[in-house]
């Protein structure tokens, strides 16, 4: 199936808003950030710093009278230069546009499976400003086999599962992590779909550089096909 018709299967598979953090969360308190070179907020702190970065979210969500701060598809990002583990030299080889959506919220929110399917794999990723703890769901619907990953959990969130277990949409799979596991972020889950994971287990770019972007668009769609907050 080419990327259209992909793009138009998960579209179709559900007509309302699929749920990936808790359901008491209404759609009425998310508000969109962002996290891009754009936003001149981000001058205004230590973007290395977790603490000034959960100031600064919290500061975001009262003043726009939210609960969750969504968004990033495709978004490039310069806080990914604080780490080692991302930077380059080299401009178009910066590992800096964002594959998935973030949720900006409060750590120890649920976090639910967004479509049924069965735990492919999950890590602790513990890379500075890598996810933390992570799951990967696989995904099989109209001969279609596809996967999501949820980044930045509680490490008690990967601790009782095992690849293969069974999960329906909406089971709670986890919880948000703080910045002592989740890779030293304000706690935030990042959700990306993943068409192809390329032999990876538990872990999977959620980030391109300039020069990859082509196959990364194609290969981890824009999430709000599934989730459609921005209609």
């Amino acid at each position: 199936m080419n990327t259209e018709k992909f793009n138009q299967f998960l579209n179709q598979i559900s007509k309302e808003p699929l749920a990936v953090i808790d359901v008491q969360i209404s759609l009425e308190s998310y508000y969109p950030i962002a996290i891009s070179s754009q936003n001149k907020d981000l001058l205004q702190f230590d973007i290395s710093s977790s603490s000034e970065w959960e100031t600064y979210i919290k500061s975001f969500l009262e003043q726009n009278k939210a609960k969750v701060a969504f968004g990033g598809y495709l978004e490039k990002r310069n806080i990914y230069d604080r780490s080692e583990y991302f930077k380059n030299q080299l401009e178009n080889e910066k590992r800096n546009i964002h594959l998935g959506i973030d949720l900006w919220c409060g750590e120890n929110t649920k976090v639910l499976a967004a479509l049924d399917g069965e735990v492919h794999s999950f890590k602790n990723n513990k890379n500075y400003g890598d996810y933390g703890p992570t799951i990967i769901l696989k995904h099989q619907l109209e001969s279609q086999t596809f996967y999501t990953l949820y980044g930045h959990l509680t490490l008690a969130s990967i601790e009782d599962i095992k690849i293969g277990d069974l999960v329906l949409k909406g089971n709670i799979i986890g919880y948000l992590g703080d910045s002592s596991v989740n890779g030293d972020y304000a706690p935030h889950l990042h959700f990306q779909i993943i068409r192809d994971l390329e032999g990876n287990s538990g872990d999977y770019p959620g980030v391109s550089s300039e020069e990859n972007i082509t196959f990364y668009k194609k290969n981890c769609p824009d999430p709000n096909l599934l989730l459609k907050f921005l209609v």
